[in-house]
């Protein structure tokens, strides 16, 4: 069968995950350093595809995956980076500690290369032994958006979306099972 438009169309269209497709997060470094120039191949086609249906396909998946998957059965974003931090979260982290933002700064807080605030020790300062957020009601925007596969206009952050599956089961996941599409192509 000829390689169509439609023919990608339809794939991506009847991609599903399930439980099965995420690795365990004991395995994940592992399963990402096998993967990970098949990764880098489906990222540079996917910058090709249609916005709309890349949109689509990502988000039906990601609703599937969180369906059955739970973060805090995992952890490995708070364990393993530090998500920028707005003057916004710090003054919601502020009130949440009942403390002065500028206490949260100098307690939690380092300035990286680009000038944003990041947490300056990981795991997160604020990460349980149970996984849990101890500021999850106030917990700063990137964490809350985290791992963006929800996000409109993906195409936007497809090479974050890369180092990403490195980091979270389900980004990972999500990706795998494009590559079982866009590498046929």
């Amino acid at each position: 069968m000829p390689i169509t438009k439609s023919n990608i169309v339809a794939d991506l269209t009847n991609l599903s995950l399930s439980a099965s497709d995420i690795p365990p997060v004991n395995q994940l470094s592992a399963v990402f350093n096998l993967h990970k120039n098949n990764l880098k191949k489906v990222i540079q086609k996917l910058k090709i595809v249609d916005r709309r249906l890349l949109d689509e396909t990502v988000h039906r998946m990601h609703e599937e995956a969180f369906g059955f998957f739970e973060c805090s059965s995992c952890g490995n974003c708070c364990k393993s980076i530090s998500p920028g931090i707005s003057r916004i979260d710090v003054d919601h982290i502020a009130k949440q500690l009942k403390i002065r933002p500028s206490e949260v700064v100098t307690r939690y807080m380092v300035m990286d290369e680009d000038g944003d605030y990041v947490f300056n020790v990981q795991p997160c300062p604020f990460i349980n032994t149970d996984n849990h957020c101890s500021i999850y009601s106030c917990r700063p925007k990137a964490c809350k958006e985290y791992p963006h596969t929800d996000r409109q206009k993906f195409h936007q952050i497809l090479d974050l979306s890369y180092h990403n599956a490195g980091v979270c089961p389900v980004v990972f996941a999500i990706l795998k099972k494009i590559s079982t599409v866009m590498l046929q192509k």
